[in-house]
């Protein structure tokens, strides 16, 4: 018999990539739960069966029992939230809670995937980073509630921390883009590349292949929380940007960024996962991709 998979937010940067490495798998039958805010038919990946619908009404949309559900159908903008209050609500609270309801009524694995957020630093020591956004706060909440729910009620579930994931498929334009997105667009287009300031911030940016690898490691081993999904060496978001070349344009401080996330990749670690892949690299093929384009133009013309 078929192991059957959920994937919430299938449809999306990082999941099309889970749902990808997992219908591999010939003993799998993957399904895809997405309302394609962020998410994209183009991501669609042959041999997962897709179905269109939000996270709160997951009871009325899902038929067929999962034996595993992987949760990254959340909004996931940081500095965003604050102008989408009521999106961030709904996905992300009345969303979540239908799908811990789901899963402990029908006794079935969560693997919900939290952020790094809560473990911001900021230059003021005083400010807690669970608090400093929407975002962060409803997350931070989840992940307590996810807890609680297996203390409460013997839910089954592990629960991971994504850390400035990049890589094929990431949303490069738009109030939704990711950093190495939008920096890449930047770059391909000749466009002067935004930082925000200062600019020191430091991310653990991690290829999504290797956070993948580690969700599903997750899924197979992984039980309740702390698994901390980041490469180990952080860069600065100005280095990032240097990394690329050409002008750079500084762009107003922001509120609620904070200036870096504390790291414990110990149960990752335990697991025997690290990354593989660093950033500096996947910038170096961007380039050599963008000097091949710009050839070939010329050679068209």
């Amino acid at each position: 018999m078929k192991k059957v998979i959920l994937v919430t937010g299938g449809a999306g940067f990082i999941g099309s990539h889970l749902i990808e490495k997992l219908v591999v798998n010939p003993d799998h039958q993957v399904f895809s739960l997405d309302n394609y805010f962020t998410g994209n038919v183009k991501n669609h990946i042959a041999g997962a069966e897709y179905i269109k619908g939000e996270t709160k009404d997951i009871d009325a949309l899902i038929k067929q029992k999962p034996d595993i559900v992987y949760h990254l159908g959340e909004y996931s903008r940081v500095l965003t939230s604050f102008d989408d209050l009521d999106l961030v609500w709904r996905l992300n609270i009345e969303g979540t809670f239908k799908v811990l309801e789901f899963c402990r009524q029908n006794k079935i694995r969560l693997i919900y995937a939290s952020s790094s957020t809560k473990f911001g630093e900021f230059d003021d020591a005083t400010k807690d980073a669970k608090n400093e956004t929407p975002y962060a706060y409803f997350k931070s909440t989840n992940t307590e509630l996810v807890n609680n729910y297996g203390e409460w009620f013997g839910l089954d579930y592990a629960i991971t921390y994504f850390y400035n994931v990049y890589g094929g498929r990431e949303i490069r334009e738009g109030r939704y883009a990711t950093v190495v997105g939008i920096l890449t667009q930047k770059f391909l287009d000749h466009q002067p590349l935004t930082v925000v300031t200062p600019g020191t911030q430091k991310r653990a940016f991690t290829h999504v292949d290797d956070t993948v690898e580690g969700i599903i490691l997750v899924g197979e081993k992984g039980q309740g929380d702390g698994y901390s999904i980041g490469a180990e060496k952080e860069y600065s978001i100005l280095e990032l940007a240097e990394m690329f070349g050409g002008k750079i344009e500084m762009l107003p401080a922001r509120r609620g960024d904070r200036q870096r996330s504390k790291i414990d990749q110990s149960k990752m670690t335990a697991l025997g996962w690290r990354a593989k892949r660093d950033v500096a690299e996947y910038i170096e093929e961007i380039k050599k991709k963008g000097s091949l384009t710009k050839v070939e133009n010329f050679v068209k013309i």
